[in-house]
């Protein structure tokens, strides 16, 4: 088993964001041997929701700067696309822009893929918003994981949704309102099937307290989890004020990504490096077990070799 770390979740990272419209070459250079050097073997360039032409414009834009630059095919091993098919509903859409969450449909899912160029790897959309769950199923006969993420979805959709090759949930534990039923909650549902889903999580014990991660992981069993940063343009930076697509993000001393209100969080301020110290710290996890959730479980859940 590789002994890098793996991050599916990537938006930014050392003063560079994915989702800038005028990101230049340079920045994603820059981006990606910082990730390398902080021990980074691989992530999924994460583009978020907005408008589709701009959504295929920066997929676009990446996937071209990959093309002529060694350091950037050498880290960027594909994309992850996180909306726009996504839960219009405040809490469950999260930091996605509402003006542009919009239902799924085969034709965006297919502009998407093709703005890739054969890279798209992962897909966050909400199940109950893919109609007929069409876009779930071409997407997976395509060879692209699809994940549920930024959801309501009742149970019995989720169990649809895998039947139809629904692989991954995305950040468990976030993309929710902070309060929801007790019981039936899509939490819940998401542990509930951790028998077929990969649960992913960010461990910056700011989006999950680590007592609850600790929890959510004995509960779904670390064979079957994933950690990611979820890292935007702080990342590995500091304190300050950043940018995520066309959000300001204030980052405070303790590192966690806000919006400019504190309503909800944007993306994380984290590293690997520091994720992986965590896990350690206060999970008590083994040096195995950490190297499972950041390097091993990241890749499988992709299909990829170890």
């Amino acid at each position: 088993m590789s002994s890098t770390y793996f991050d599916l979740q990537v938006n930014g990272y050392a003063g560079v964001d994915f989702n800038a419209d005028d990101v230049g070459a340079a920045d994603v250079v820059r981006a990606c041997e910082r990730l390398a050097a902080d021990g980074v073997g691989g992530i999924l360039a994460t583009i978020i929701t907005s408008p589709l032409p701009a959504m295929e414009r920066r997929l676009r834009r990446l996937a071209e700067i990959r093309r002529e630059h060694a350091a950037v095919s050498a880290m960027i091993r594909g994309f992850h696309v996180e909306g726009p098919f996504l839960s219009p509903v405040p809490g469950y859409r999260g930091a996605h822009d509402p003006e542009a969450i919009v239902p799924a449909s085969l034709d965006g899912a297919q502009r998407l893929h093709a703005a890739c160029g054969g890279l798209l790897k992962l897909f966050t959309l909400a199940p109950e918003c893919d109609a007929g769950l069409r876009v779930t199923r071409w997407l997976t006969e395509q060879g692209v994981a699809v994940a549920a993420g930024h959801t309501d979805a009742p149970l019995a959709t989720l169990r649809a949704a895998a039947d139809a090759g629904l692989r991954l949930f995305t950040h468990t534990g976030n993309g929710c309102p902070l309060q929801m039923h007790r019981h039936d909650n899509i939490v819940q549902r998401a542990l509930s099937l951790h028998d077929r889903l990969w649960l992913c999580f960010i461990a910056d014990g700011v989006h999950v307290p680590f007592f609850a991660l600790g929890n959510f992981l004995r509960a779904c069993g670390l064979e079957r989890a994933v950690v990611v940063t979820d890292a935007m343009q702080a990342a590995g930076m500091g304190p300050g004020v950043y940018g995520i697509g066309k959000f300001q993000v204030l980052v405070g001393e303790d590192l966690a990504a806000w919006a400019p209100d504190r309503s909800h969080l944007v993306g994380s301020a984290g590293t690997m490096a520091k994720t992986a110290a965590n896990l350690r710290e206060h999970l008590g996890l083994s040096t195995t077990e950490v190297r499972l959730l950041t390097a091993g479980n990241p890749r499988r859940a992709l299909g990829l070799a170890d």
